[in-house]
């Protein structure tokens, strides 16, 4: 098969120095394309701003922005029968950037911000027969929200997980499908499960048809 994967933050730049972003080390983008590699996959890893060497056998794209995210996701889409987009893509922007640097001006500064585009949406758009898999970091309600997310993104598959998992090597998390199972990993690895997410895509594609991406 044909893996997609994304991962890490985005920075979304202020002015020449600062940017708004999260704290995602990319980790769990990159166990999932190493998973994918060991068991014989091609793998397109598209990733945000991160501190990790690219993995071997696996073709990488590095961008900075959620709009360079989007673009080099939609660019590889047509080669994928399988999605999974563990980056933690910021949902908004400034909505103008600074030239040079923002001086102190002695008083409150209000910030103007833009919706960044929903990328999973729009490739849940794009589905045909692709088997999505896409994260969800959730607080309050994290459950229905996760729910909501899968069926609005027409993914196949969300995990759930909490803000205590950015740069963390464990964490907890909870595997959702669109046919309504749940499976909890209370206390798993990032390699794990993202072993156990490709396998979980191997078994998905096999009874839909793998291969066809129309």
């Amino acid at each position: 098969m044909h893996f997609l994967i994304t991962a890490g933050p985005t920075h979304e730049y202020l002015d020449a120095v600062r940017y708004l972003t999260n704290p995602s080390s990319g980790r769990m983008g990159f166990a999932v394309a190493r998973a994918a590699r060991r068991r014989g996959h091609t793998v397109d890893l598209v990733t945000g701003p991160v501190l990790l060497r690219d993995p071997q056998g696996i073709t990488v794209t590095r961008v900075v922005s959620a709009l360079e995210l989007r673009r080099a996701t939609l660019a590889a889409l047509g080669r994928a029968d399988a999605v999974v987009m563990a980056a933690a893509v910021g949902d908004y922007r400034p909505a103008r950037r600074v030239a040079g640097k923002l001086k102190k001006t002695g008083g409150a500064v209000t910030l103007a911000l833009v919706e960044n585009p929903d990328i999973l949406r729009e490739i849940g758009r794009k589905k045909g027969r692709r088997v999505i898999v896409g994260f969800a970091v959730e607080v309050q309600d994290a459950e229905a929200n996760a729910r909501r997310k899968l069926v609005a993104k027409g993914a196949d598959l969300i995990v759930l997980n909490g803000p205590a998992s950015f740069g963390a090597e464990r964490a907890g998390f909870r595997l959702i499908t669109a046919g309504g199972e749940v499976r909890e990993l209370p206390d798993a690895s990032k390699a794990a499960l993202g072993t156990a997410l490709v396998r979980w895509v191997e078994r998905r594609a096999a009874a839909a048809g793998r291969g066809a991406r129309e």
